[in-house]
C-alpha cells in the first residue's frame, strides 16, 4: 500500500458576495477531484485546536498527525530547523519578513514577493549593520527570514502581529507591544535606514517594483520539544515536497525526507506537474509522500480571487490527475487544505476544512464535489485534526 497526503494550503474560504456567494473551491473547475469525491469519503476536520493561532505551522502539524497542543511552541523554531539553525539554551528566534510600508500603512507583507536572490543581499546588509554576538539574521526563501537573539528571552513575552493580518492598516497600531517588545521595535526601526537606499531597493524602484522598507518581527519561539519520528508512530517511511521552509522544517523534525524537486516554489509560478511527478517518483522508495502547495494561500493573502481559483485548478489538472491515473498498485490519498484563508480577510481563519479520503478501503459517503458546503452536508466531522493521518493509514469506515 502506498499513501499520499496533498495539502492545498489555504484553499478553503468563505462565500464571496461579489461572486454570487460562492467560495473559490466552488468556483474552481476540478474534474479530477470531483470524480474522486464520488468514490471517496468527504467531511470536515478541525486542524486548529480551540484557543490556538490558525497558522500553517499549527494546522499542518495536525495534518501530519501530531497534536499541536503537545508539540507546537511557535512557527519560527520550525522554520529555523528547516534552515539548520540551532536554537540553544538562552536563544530565541523570530520570523523576520521583509515588508513594504507606505505612508505609515502596510503596503505588502512580502515586499512585493521579493526574489530570494534579492532578499539574500538585503539580509546580508542587515547583518553587516545590525548584527553582533547576540543578534543574527538568517536568509530564507523570498520574503521569509529568521532572526536569532541570544540573551533576549524576554522578547517572547511581546505581543506581535503577523504583517499579512494588517494589509493597508497603520503599522503603529500593530508594532510589537508589551513586556519584551522594546528591543524588537528598535531593531525594526533600525532596519529602515539599512534598507532605504540599498542597491537592491534602488533597482526595484527603478523597475517599478515594490521595495523592502523594513523588517517585521513576529512568531517568536524558543526551543521546541522533540517530536516522535513519523516511522515510529505510523510505521511508514515518508517524504515531503514543499516550496516553504515551514513544511520542510516540520518534515525534518519528524524524520521525513525533504524532496528537492526543481521548479517547486511558493507561488503561482510553481511547477505543479513537476511537483506531482516528483512525488509519484518518490513513492518508489517511500511508503508515503506529502505534497504541500502554497500558491492558493499566497493568492488569498493578496486578495486575488482569480489567482486562488487558478491555483486550485492547476492542482487538480496537474497534480490530482497524476494520482487519479495511478498504476502503481494500491493507493490511498488524503486531500485537504490546512486552514481556510478567506479572500475577504486575506488571512487565516479557525474554521474546519473539508477533507477527502480516497482509494483502497474507502467508499463514497454521498458528496458530489470537494467544497466546504458539500463536506458539511455529509455530516462527517473529525474534531481533532491530528487523527486524520491515522484515518488514512488505517482505512475502513470513518466515523465522527
Amino acid at each position: 500500500m502506498k499513501y499520499c497526503v496533498l495539502i492545498i494550503d489555504g484553499a478553503a474560504g468563505l462565500p464571496i458576495l461579489e461572486r454570487g456567494g460562492r467560495t473559490c473551491l466552488e468556483m474552481a473547475k476540478t474534474p479530477n477531484l470531483d470524480a474522486m469525491v464520488g468514490e471517496g469519503v468527504v467531511g470536515l476536520v478541525r486542524t486548529v485546536p480551540a484557543g490556538m493561532e490558525p497558522s500553517s505551522a499549527c494546522a499542518c502539524m495536525s495534518v501530519l498527525g501530531y497534536d499541536p497542543k503537545v508539540y507546537y511552541r511557535g512557527r519560527s523554531a520550525i522554520e529555523a530547523r528547516s534552515l539548520d539553525i540551532p536554537i540553544r539554551e538562552g536563544e530565541v528566534v523570530f520570523r523576520c519578513n521583509l515588508v513594504a510600508v507606505r505612508d505609515g500603512k502596510m503596503l505588502s507583507y512580502s515586499a512585493g514577493y521579493i526574489s530570494t536572490e534579492e532578499a539574500e543581499k538585503l539580509v546580508a546588509a542587515l547583518n553587516d549593520n545590525l548584527s553582533d554576538d547576540n543578534v543574527r539574521f538568517y536568509p530564507g526563501v523570498s520574503y521569509r527570514h529568521i532572526l536569532k537573539l541570544k540573551g533576549r528571552e524576554e522578547t517572547l513575552l511581546a505581543t506581535c502581529t503577523p504583517p499579512h493580518d494588517i494589509p493597508g492598516k497603520p503599522i503603529d497600531e500593530f508594532m510589537p507591544r508589551g513586556k519584551g517588545s522594546k528591543f524588537l521595535r528598535e531593531l525594526m526601526k533600525s532596519s529602515e535606514a539599512v534598507l532605504r537606499n540599498h542597491p537592491v531597493n534602488v533597482k526595484r524602484r527603478s523597475r517599478g517594483n515594490i521595495s523592502a522598507t523594513m523588517v517585521w518581527l513576529f512568531w517568536g519561539s524558543g526551543q521546541v520539544p522533540e517530536m516522535p519520528q513519523f516511522r515510529q508512530v505510523y510505521g511508514l517511511g515518508a517524504a515531503l515536497t514543499s516550496g516553504v521552509d515551514l513544511l520542510r522544517g516540520l518534515a525534518k523534525m519528524v524524520g521525513m525526507e525533504v524532496l528537492n524537486i526543481p521548479g517547486v516554489t511558493d507561488g503561482l509560478d510553481n511547477d505543479y506537474t513537476a511537483q506531482g511527478a516528483g512525488a509519484v517518483k518518490a513513492l518508489e522508495e517511500h511508503d508515503l509522500v506529502v505534497i504541500h502547495i502554497e500558491a492558493p494561500d499566497e493568492a488569498a493573502h493578496a486578495g486575488s480571487i482569480d489567482g486562488k481559483i487558478e491555483a486550485i485548478q492547476k492542482v487538480d489538472r496537474e497534480v490530482i490527475s497524476q494520482f487519479r491515473s495511478w498504476g502503481g498498485g494500491d493507493l490511498r490519498l488524503l486531500v485537504m487544505p490546512d486552514h481556510p484563508t478567506p479572500i475577504e480577510t486575506q488571512t487565516h481563519s479557525l474554521e474546519p476544512v473539508p477533507f477527502m479520503l480516497w482509494g483502497a478501503g474507502f467508499s463514497s459517503n454521498g458528496a458530489k464535489r470537494f467544497t466546504e458546503m458539500e463536506a458539511n452536508r455529509t455530516g462527517l466531522f473529525i474534531e481533532n485534526g491530528y487523527n486524520i493521518m491515522g484515518k488514512l493509514v488505517e482505512g475502513g469506515e470513518i466515523k465522527s
